[in-house]
Formats: structure tokens, C-alpha cells, sequence
């Protein structure tokens, strides 16, 4: 795995800075998922199950970091 970038937002927050950190461990764990359904360890749908939960988790994250009314 690489290491996480920095974020270089203008409107930088501990709340901004850790939800760049979950989207790009979304990404990463994306990556490997896609990875693994191309060479064929893990199917279409498994992918998908996956996938659909850690965006799931993202959705998650980022709803209880930031008030969705003013965001």
C-alpha cells in the first residue's frame, strides 16, 4: 500500500483531513478488490457486495464528520 498524500484543501479541517484519509483508503481497498476480481480470486458479485459496503462506510464517515445542511 502507499502512503496517504497530504491534503492541500483551502478550507482545511481535522474533519476534511480525515475524510481525505477514508476516501483514499476507499480508493486503495477499491484497487485491490478490482484487482482481485480481474484475475479471477473473487467474482463479479462478490466485487460488488464489497465494494457497495465500504462505500457504505464511506457514506457513513462522512455524514457524521460534517452537517450535511451546511457542507
Amino acid at each position: 500500500m502507499e502512503a496517504h498524500g497530504s491534503y492541500r484543501g483551502s478550507d482545511w479541517s481535522p474533519e476534511r483531513l480525515m475524510f481525505h484519509q477514508n476516501l483514499e483508503s476507499f480508493a486503495d481497498q477499491v484497487g485491490l478488490i478490482v484487482g482481485l476480481q480481474a484475475n479471477g480470486k473473487m467474482s463479479q458479485d462478490e466485487a460488488y457486495a464489497k465494494i457497495k459496503k465500504i462505500w457504505k462506510g464511506l457514506k457513513f464517515t462522512r455524514s457524521s464528520l460534517f452537517d450535511e445542511s451546511t457542507d
